[in-house]
């Protein structure tokens, strides 16, 4: 799999410049072999990070390849093609799908592009994509070009949901960073989704997430703060404010938050989110075809995307 642009480079992990020489990156790397190795007390998942690192970096020619930008997941040997906006689109697909509007993605694309050209100055023809001039930009700016490609992703396994689903991406709740990205609905209730990636596994503690990689975000403060907007605007009620993160991100596939105002708030791996929402949650009772007629036209009428 690709890196995010968040994550933590390779020498980030192993905790050297850039411009180290190969004794300095070798040294760094046994010893944190030693340091992090789960038989002396160490973190398995910081085993396994300085291994990867090592494995990407640790030959002058693979180090180069990375520097380059490449060497990253991508087997083409091109700017890494998964962060480009060409390679969100979705591919033609034969299946019945789910009912779609909004763009995902679409505003922090457009943030991002607009705040990397400010970034890296006006008249500069540069490819904002480019790994290797990423992984130098602010995290603000990474962040947001991470997001993006977590709401892409979410979108994608939401079409696959099929015809009993209606989804709406990028929905307005207030000013323009003030957002729900994904809103379902489905016969399992009515869900409201923040795709997230902060490059870096998250815990939760007193229905927050936390975690060095969240940097003293609120993400489930800020999802429930915007779903009380809009179900106090539509007058809908939500079953579950859920938000999405990268499977190696959550060490459960889902795990639970709390409550908001009646709705049930969870953590969930980006792979068990499909079927969260077929499933529904325990107890739920599924909605009949007239409630899901009521429901999508009341929504259907009074959402609003950001601009």
């Amino acid at each position: 799999m690709p890196d995010s642009p968040i994550s933590a480079t390779p020498y980030e992990v192993l905790g050297v410049s850039p411009t180290a020489d190969q004794d300095d990156l070798r040294r760094a790397y046994r010893r944190l072999m030693r340091e992090t190795h789960p038989d002396t007390g160490g973190s398995a998942a910081r085993f396994t990070a300085v291994q990867v690192a090592w494995e990407r970096i640790g030959t002058v020619e693979g180090r180069a390849a990375y520097d380059r930008g490449r060497g990253s997941g991508s087997s083409t040997g091109d700017a890494h093609p998964t962060w480009s906006a060409s390679a969100a689109k979705p591919q033609p697909d034969s299946r019945p799908r789910a009912r779609s509007y909004g763009h995902p993605g679409g505003w922090r694309r457009e943030r991002y592009l607009r705040l990397m050209r400010e970034w890296t100055g006006r008249g500069v023809d540069a490819d904002p994509y480019d790994p290797a001039l990423v992984r130098t930009a602010p995290r603000e700016l990474r962040h947001l070009l991470a997001d993006a490609l977590a709401e892409e992703a979410t979108a994608r396994s939401l079409a696959d949901l099929g015809l009993g689903f209606t989804v709406w991406h990028d929905v307005a709740t207030g000013g323009p960073d003030e957002k729900i990205d994904h809103i379902v609905l489905g016969p399992t209730g009515l869900f409201a989704l923040l795709s997230e990636d902060f490059g870096g596994p998250v815990k939760v503690k007193r229905g927050e997430l936390i975690g060095e990689a969240v940097a003293g975000e609120r993400p489930m403060h800020d999802l429930a703060a915007r779903a009380k907007v809009l179900s106090r605007s539509l007058r809908a009620r939500f079953t579950a404010l859920v938000i999405v993160l990268p499977d190696d991100a959550l060490e459960d596939s889902v795990v639970e938050l709390g409550s908001s105002r009646g709705a049930a708030t969870l953590a969930v791996r980006s792979s068990f989110l499909p079927g969260l929402l077929r499933n529904g949650l325990p107890g739920m009772d599924r909605a009949g075809g007239n409630e899901l007629f009521d429901v999508r036209t009341k929504l259907q009428n009074g959402i609003r995307f950001v601009e």
